[in-house]
């Protein structure tokens, strides 16, 4: 499941927004809300402006006259809008393929894949939008064998207690989602609010309005009202010129009535349909389409924006690095995601030259997780690094199954080179942790800023989005940003420059979903904001060990350095 976006934020309040719902019919529109924070709150420096932000200008001041080189960074996500001007010339272009003639140029097994793969697409050009959740496919998959059975797990081997102890919790989430109540109130007013949107584009003669839009709308259309007033409750906190995300939301809430649907109704098979794979063969690696696009991929256009949007050039919002090409790998649906996609996700992206994955995305269970873990040791021992989102519900991720993690299944270690984000926002925006982010003091690396994060959407659109999404790209950026600038490093010596250089985080802050306080290291390893100036200085300092295979190395003359315990500084 997508990590981040507003409709996630919306699932964590509900049971707010419902009664707003019903409500809404008599309600007059809500004034619009003062935002103090600019739109570029999370790039600044504390010190200079007193906002949260990564020091991104200081760090731009830092590397002032020094060379770059360009990193690939892949993102496996939703889709990107290859359209979009602010993202378009930062796209990478597989120089290997030629587009459009149909014939799989650079024999890496997938055609035309001029920016990247679609996943969960099929041949014939369809694609998957809309799956249903893990843990209902994890329950119904085991739900004949163990339902209304006696189960002595005294007879059981560690394997078959393993499996029972996972239908038990898939069966937990399934049969604890939303309230029936709840359920009959959604079912009836998705289809409202839907009839409303399509009368009130009609209206403004746009298929996409803002809050502006909506707080100079009239109407004698009771349910064109009751679906403004909505909109403008629910984005009260949002700039007036963002385009309202209605079709993310809708979209989500539809996700909760197919989620309440779980316990009593097998979940569809959306993907098997289309794409048409062995869905239980991972060696079964050549699936997809290259429609990197779509439809309207709204998480990934964002995630992408954050990590390097076109910077000064008048357009939009400046992204992080300076120097990236983004490569779009498109396994992720309005749902939760497969692990052999995923698997086969990052085997692409390490492949075909990134340096950087960026993940956001996740889920509470994986049944196929050993194949993704081959995926991760894969990536590994080509030296790139692995950012992925924590999560956005408010758990502790120490003890919560929250995939994909580090820890791999066989018991053979952790992955070295994988940083996992939690969110953070700002005095401005509720306070420094993120309401919803998961946390965990051995499970999540280090915070980033992740709420009322302003980038890229599709349609030559901008706005903010909040979530751990958002977070990672964040981090994704940055390290991007200290490869651009010392290309010998590896993505260990990377992880280090990061985590070992947060801006500490002394006071106590909310512990997310609570009112209770805690210190940050006692949710964190690293109990502290990444901050890029603080990155890039101690990157400076470090002796690089990338190895002659690692990729990206083969445009650099440099020797490769042994590994070692403790980073090697380089001598005054």
């Amino acid at each position: 499941m997508i990590q981040g976006s507003k409709r996630f934020l919306f699932g964590l309040i509900i049971t707010m927004i419902l009664p707003t719902l019903v409500l809404a019919q008599s309600d007059t529109a809500t004034a619009p809300v003062i935002k103090t924070a600019p739109n570029d709150w999370y790039q600044l420096d504390r010190a200079a402006t007193g906002y949260y932000g990564i020091s991104l200008d200081k760090a731009y001041e830092f590397l002032k006259g020094k060379p770059s080189h360009t990193v690939v960074v892949a993102v496996i996500d939703s889709g990107v809008d290859t359209l979009q001007p602010d993202l378009k010339p930062i796209l990478w272009h597989n120089p290997g393929e030629i587009p459009g003639n149909g014939i799989d140029d650079d024999h890496n097994g997938y055609i035309d894949d001029v920016y990247g793969w679609n996943f969960i697409g099929g041949k014939d050009g369809r694609n998957v939008h809309t799956d249903s959740y893990e843990a209902a496919r994890v329950y119904w998959s085991l739900k004949d064998k163990f339902d209304n059975k006696t189960i002595d797990t005294t007879t059981m081997d560690a394997a078959q207690k393993a499996e029972y102890a996972t239908y038990l919790r898939a069966k937990n989430d399934v049969t604890d989602g939303i309230e029936p109540a709840q359920l009959m109130q959604l079912e009836r007013i998705i289809p409202v609010l839907e009839k409303g949107d399509s009368i009130i584009a009609k209206d403004l003669s746009k298929k996409e309005f803002t809050r502006n839009d909506l707080l100079n709308y009239t109407s004698t259309d009771q349910i064109a009202k009751m679906t403004a007033t909505m909109w403008l409750n629910i984005t009260k906190e949002d700039n007036n010129d963002d385009a309202i995300p209605y079709d993310d939301i809708l979209n989500y809430w539809k996700g909760q009535v197919r989620k309440g649907k779980a316990a009593t109704t097998p979940p569809e098979d959306y993907r098997n349909e289309i794409v048409k794979d062995n869905p239980n063969d991972i060696n079964d690696r050549y699936y997809g389409n290259n429609d990197v696009m779509a439809g309207t991929p709204s998480h990934g256009t964002h995630c992408s924006g954050i990590i390097a949007a076109v910077r000064d050039n008048g357009i939009g919002m400046n992204g992080i690095a300076d120097n990236v090409r983004i490569m779009m790998v498109r396994a992720v649906p309005d749902g939760d995601e497969h692990d052999k996609d995923i698997a086969n996700a990052i085997r692409y992206a390490v492949d075909n030259g990134a340096e950087v994955i960026s993940m956001s995305f996740g889920k509470s269970f994986s049944p196929q997780k050993s194949w993704v873990d081959d995926a991760v040791k894969y990536a590994q021992s080509k030296g790139v690094l692995l950012v992925h989102a924590a999560g956005n519900d408010a758990n502790n991720v120490d003890s919560a199954e929250n995939y994909p993690n580090p820890v791999y299944l066989d018991n053979s270690g952790t992955a070295r080179d994988f940083i996992t984000v939690g969110a953070s926002g700002d005095a401005t925006n509720g306070g420094f942790t993120a309401s919803f982010s998961n946390y965990g003091k051995k499970s999540v690396d280090v915070f980033s800023p992740g709420v009322n994060i302003y980038s890229t959407l599709p349609h030559d659109k901008f706005g903010n989005l909040s979530g751990t999404s958002m977070a990672a790209p964040v981090v994704a950026g940055v390290a991007a940003l200290i490869l651009e600038y010392y290309p010998d490093l590896s993505a260990e010596q990377v992880k280090y420059a990061i985590m070992q250089s947060v801006t500490p985080i002394t006071q106590k802050v909310k512990l997310p979903g609570t009112d209770d306080s805690v210190h940050l290291a006692d949710i964190s390893v690293s109990g502290g904001e990444i901050n890029a100036y603080n990155a890039l200085k101690l990157a400076s300092t470090l002796k690089g060990e990338r190895k002659k295979d690692d990729n990206g190395y083969d445009r650099l003359n440099n020797k490769s350095g042994k590994k070692h315990e403790k980073m090697k500084r380089k001598r005054a």
